[in-house]
């Protein structure tokens, strides 16, 4: 599956719209380089710390569902071993009411995956699932190349796209967590202990129960778990001052959350000028930007651009990027973008609500948005109006329908809460233009005495105009 690029800087009717993007130079230079690898250095001597992603076999089992639904799952894990630097060769896919427990697949498709591999020269299989360590063993064991779980290509590329220093620590935090129950040593000397005559001519001092090496590692990886964990949450601290700050001035906020590509970033700079990467690529936005934006009535609200979400994210994932998804859990407002250009965008929308109840953003007031409909089929889109009926439908490309987004995003602010009639002196402007940032005006005129003004404003600034309130 291939979406299409949304580099139209070229077009001279759409023109550069997304901003200039300061990081694209830097994002582009470090390009994966084809042999090398990106993974941990801090733990060493461990099988699963050198995943190389470039020549690949896909194996997928079909359990539930229809084979359109089993087509989409093979050809999103195709996009995504793409944006992890693969090349994929071959996809094979099972039918089977449930993943083979000692093997992923059944014995006679691993006889075929090793006949694909040799034939191929394929030098990974990557599984669409979440592998027990067993079933990699055993598959890894049989095939006699590397085998990786969908969970571990989805963290290859958060690694690899992680620019921040909270986005490199929730990365690391989540690889530690997923790595410590799929250790595995080089060759049976690492799983023995040396002790008494097995220590051979260690001599006094060397004998003893000792240590295997894979206790070392899992002992190494608690502790770095303890120490990012710490890490994160002096971040998160830092986050949440920046937070309580806009709360504490009332501002509104806005989360925009969808589909990992689903073009919330071009949506975020269409609507702010905000110069966000914008790349046709999988999690090419794993740190949030927040941007202030204005409402047509002069009001202050703020609009965050979040991760995308992707079917089946890791649990891991969640729960170390979870300080970060807090700004959805705790906006005013959720701009759930979907791609209208996708060939399940229902299956999108379904994924995202999934992993928003996960994270405690359920019951947030949401605003669907159907993207990317100047490349829709227009059948799709008339499936996707009749069944969200709510929804706004836009192409953050050209333009089209981003006005009547605004105007639903200002309908849907929240509305300041206390009604006050004051007369304001001229010696006091700095009231009447935090009236205009973050009160809602409904009369105002100038007069001999000063500004008499009638708004809706929240409970401090109405505390500030009490002296100058008037029946």
């Amino acid at each position: 599956m291939t979406h299409p690029s949304y580099d139209d800087a070229d077009d001279p009717e759409i023109g550069d719209f997304d901003g200039d993007q300061l990081d694209l130079a830097e994002r582009l230079s470090l390009r994966r380089v084809a042999g090398m690898s990106t993974q941990l250095a801090d733990i060493t001597e461990v099988e699963y710390r050198d995943l190389q992603l470039e020549r690949v076999v896909l194996v997928s089992v079909w359990a539930t569902g229809t084979v359109t639904d089993a087509e989409n799952s093979v050809a999103e894990l195709k996009l995504l071993a793409e944006t992890a630097g693969s090349e994929v060769l071959e996809a094979l896919v099972q039918r089977r009411s449930h993943p083979d427990p000692a093997t992923f697949i059944g014995r006679g498709k691993v006889d075929e995956l090793r006949e694909v591999v040799i034939a191929t020269g394929a030098d990974t299989v990557i599984c669409d699932g979440e592998l027990e360590p067993a079933q990699l063993r055993n598959l890894e064991d049989r095939v006699g190349v590397k085998v990786i779980d969908r969970t571990a290509l989805i963290l290859d590329i958060f690694a690899q796209h992680a620019k921040s220093a909270e986005g490199k620590a929730q990365v690391e935090l989540a690889q530690l967590q997923y790595l410590r129950q799929r250790l595995r040593g080089w060759g049976g000397n690492l799983s023995r202990q040396a002790g008494g005559r097995a220590a051979g001519g260690a001599g006094i001092g060397g004998r003893g129960p000792g240590e295997t090496k894979i206790e070392t590692d899992r002992r190494r990886i608690r502790t770095r778990i303890s120490v990012l964990r710490k890490r994160l949450r002096e971040m998160d601290e830092v986050r949440a001052t920046k937070r309580q700050e806009r709360q504490r001035n009332e501002i509104p906020s806005v989360a925009i959350v969808g589909y990992t590509n689903a073009g919330k970033s071009s949506l975020l700079n269409r609507l702010t000028g905000a110069g966000v990467l914008v790349e046709n690529a999988l999690f090419a936005t794993l740190d949030p930007t927040t941007r202030r934006a204005e409402s047509t009535d002069g009001r202050v609200y703020t609009l965050t651009d979040t991760v995308g979400f992707v079917r089946h994210l890791p649990h891991d994932l969640v729960e170390a990027f979870r300080s970060t998804l807090e700004e959805s859990v705790l906006a005013d407002l959720l701009l759930h973008v979907v791609d209208g250009s996708d060939p399940d965008p229902e299956g999108q929308i379904k994924a995202v609500r999934t992993v928003l109840a996960e994270i405690g953003a359920g019951n947030v007031a949401e605003q669907l948005v159907i993207n990317k409909i100047d490349r829709a089929d227009a059948t799709t889109l008339a499936g996707l109006r009749t069944r969200y009926p709510d929804a706004v439908f836009v192409s953050a490309r050209t333009g089209e329908g981003i006005d009547d987004l605004t105007r639903r995003v200002e309908e849907r602010l929240p509305r300041p809460a206390v009604e006050v009639n004051a007369l304001v002196p001229y010696a006091r402007g700095d009231l009447i233009d935090k009236i205009h940032t973050s009160g809602e005006i409904m009369t105002l005129e100038h007069t001999a005495d000063g500004t008499a003004v009638t708004a809706r404003v929240n409970r401090g600034l109405a505390g500030e105009l009490a002296p100058f309130t008037r029946e």
